[in-house]
Formats: C-alpha cells, sequence, structure tokens
C-alpha cells in the first residue's frame, strides 16, 4: 500500500495517507532533532511519495516545527493547498500567562492566529486539542472551535490525549447544537501500550473518529535498534520514551522472528501490527533522520497474515479493568442460554428451575 493510497479519516471527507508524517522533532532548538534541512527533504520525500498528511504542534520545538513547515511548504500555495497540514493547540509557550495555553476562547483564538502565522497559510486542515483542560468547560472550547471552523481558519477538528468520557461530551453537546464536531482521535498506541483498547479505541469505532496513534514504536523500543543481546549497550536518542524490560524484548524477539519471514525491519513489523488494527486510519511516523524515515515507510509494503497478528496480540495482550474485565460473563447473564450474534454460554446459576415462577 503506497503512500498515495488515501483514506478518509473518521466519519468525514478528509483523505490522508495511511501514515501521517509527524513533525516533532523538526528543529533542533531542544538539543536534539532534525536540522531545518533534513527536515525540508524529509518533507520533499514524504510527498514525492504521495504522502499528504502532515502533523505538527504549535510547543513542537518551541514553535520551531511549525515555522519549518510555513517556509518550506506554507508560503507557497500551490503545494500547501495539495497538502493535509494539521497543528495543536493547548501547549502553553509563554511562562507566567495564564491562558497562554489551555482551551478556553481566548487561548484557543491567540494559538490558532500564531499558529497560522508560523505556519504561513491561510487555513489549518485539521486542529487538535491537544491534551484535556480540566479547568475549561468543554461547552467553551467546542464553541471556540465552530467559530473558527465557520470563520475558514480551520476545516475539521480532532482530539488528542483526553479521556474517552469527555470526548463524547464533548461530541454530543456539538452535534446538538450544530457546531462541528471532533473526526479524529490521536492517542499513544503501540505493542507496548494496549490499554486504550478499555475505552478510547471502541469510543472512537461508535462514534466515528479516525485514529491516528503516535509513537506507535513505543517511543523507540520497537524500532529494531534495542534487542535482548545487546542489553544495556544502546545510547537513546534523545527525547525517547523507553521501556526495556522482558516483556519488550519478548515483543522484540517475535517481532525480528515475523521480520525475517517478510524479509524486512522489526519496525515495519510494528507498524504494520498497528496498522491492521480496527479503526486505526494513519499512523504518526516521526523521524529525526532520513534513513529511520525511509525505513519505517516500509511498513506499507507489509501485510502480516492472521497467524502473525495473533501471536503479537497474544504476548501483548492489555490487562483491562472494571467494567472490560467483568464482561466475559455477560452473556452467560443476559442471553439465557441462547446463542446471540455467534455468542453463546451455558445459563448462569440465577436462572429459574424450570417450571418456576419470579417472585
Amino acid at each position: 500500500m503506497p503512500l498515495d493510497h488515501y483514506v478518509t479519516l473518521g466519519r468525514s471527507g478528509l483523505r490522508v495517507s495511511p501514515l501521517c508524517l509527524g513533525a516533532m522533532t523538526f528543529g533542533e532548538d531542544l538539543g536534539w532533532g532534525s536540522s531545518v534541512e533534513e527536515s525540508e527533504q524529509i518533507i520533499d520525500r514524504y510527498v514525492e511519495l504521495g504522502g499528504n498528511f502532515i502533523d505538527t504542534a504549535n510547543f513542537y520545538t518551541a514553535s520551531h516545527s511549525e515555522k519549518i513547515i510555513g517556509d518550506h511548504v506554507g508560503r507557497h500555495s500551490a503545494r500547501r493547498d495539495r497538502l493535509t497540514i494539521a497543528t495543536k493547540f493547548s501547549g502553553n509557550l509563554y511562562p507566567g500567562d495564564p491562558n497562554g495555553g489551555g482551551s478556553g476562547r481566548k487561548a484557543i483564538v491567540n494559538a490558532c492566529e500564531n499558529s497560522l502565522r508560523r505556519l504561513q497559510t491561510d487555513y489549518i486542515d485539521l486542529y487538535w486539542l491537544h491534551m484535556w483542560d480540566a479547568n475549561t468547560p468543554i461547552d467553551e472550547t467546542m464553541a471556540a472551535l465552530d467559530d473558527l471552523v465557520r470563520a475558514g481558519k480551520v476545516r475539521y477538528l480532532g482530539v488528542s490525549d483526553t479521556p474517552a468520557w469527555k470526548i463524547v461530551e464533548a461530541n454530543l453537546i456539538a452535534r446538538f447544537r450544530g457546531w462541528s464536531s471532533f473526526i479524529g482521535l490521536q492517542i499513544e498506541y503501540s505493542l507496548l501500550q494496549r490499554t486504550v483498547e478499555q475505552e478510547l479505541v471502541p469510543m472512537a469505532g461508535e462514534f466515528g473518529l479516525g485514529i491516528t496513534p503516535w509513537s506507535p514504536l513505543g517511543g523507540g523500543a520497537l524500532s529494531g535498534k534495542y534487542t535482548r543481546a545487546n542489553a544495556g549497550q544502546q545510547e537513546a536518542d534523545r527525547g525517547a520514551l523507553l521501556e526495556l524490560d522482558d516483556k519488550t524484548y519478548d515483543v522484540v524477539d517475535e517481532l525480528e522472528i515475523i521480520a525475517k519471514v517478510h524479509d524486512t525491519s522489526v519496525a515495519s513489523v510494528a507498524l504494520a501490527w498497528v496498522h491492521a488494527k480496527p479503526g486505526v486510519t494513519s499512523i504518526i511516523i516521526g523521524a529525526r533522520r532520513m534513513s529511520q524515515f525511509e525505513e519505517n515507510i516500509r511498513a506499507l509494503d507489509v501485510t502480516l497474515t492472521a497467524e502473525e497478528l495473533a501471536r503479537l496480540d497474544a504476548i501483548t495482550a492489555p490487562t483491562l479493568g472494571f467494567p472490560q474485565s467483568m464482561l466475559p460473563m455477560a452473556a452467560a447473564l443476559v442471553n439465557g442460554g441462547t446463542t446471540i450474534n455467534g455468542v453463546s454460554a451455558p445459563v448462569s446459576e440465577f436462572v429459574l428451575p424450570e417450571g418456576a415462577k419470579p417472585y
């Protein structure tokens, strides 16, 4: 599947590539990341391969990420209009200013204007709420975002790093009031982070939000660089969030076995697993170097078998809490011993004896 085999994002008509170019590493302002020149080269290579979806945020590399994209793409209208540029608000760039971040109307409008200026564009294709602001009523946030859509400054809305119940509240309020609602969900999702399958993933499926996973390689732990054989010998990249323990190495071992079968890399298999999960629309891939980008793109050439997917599912199955932990007994309690939608279970001990009447 090449980058120009586009998919619609959630319950919308927005067409995006199956891999989204993450720009969190664009710029070296924090002491790590890609130089301006290499960032531009990665953008060009991504577009050359048919990619059209670039994701950044107002405070990535202290706002330099947005400026790099603006200088290279935004100021060139012909190039800019062919791309879906996504950015985020919520992050505060201004120490001492309580309204410099968050999801209040003042913060949202200011953040949008500054992002438009840095991106050198008249509109943002997809505007993400970066993280839940518990101090702001969600109806205020959705009203302000709808105003930006109606003003033509934003085309679509998305949400990231927010509890499922709050996202549902936001979208239902928006729909009842005729406002624009979230069409995309950005969450951490990988073989090492599957707890999102408890609430967020099912919610996205039920409400039509396209999932765009971030950190699909577990902060680099599934990049193939770190193995049981070289444990403790590899220095982690700056900014990487690694979980290197026996469980992680068990996953890497299995990825290595599958990668050999497909003549590909550990990273490609890990990305292919994420891509195969229900509801996933476009995976955000970040790359500090062109070589990393080229390796990640190879994931589109990998189609895992049902047996391979099942093996990876089995060794990374998350432990889900209540109420999911109780739901397996639901069929026995509510189906009365019948089969419904292919699911059957023996009747529970609470049923009435044959011929008995309820009290």
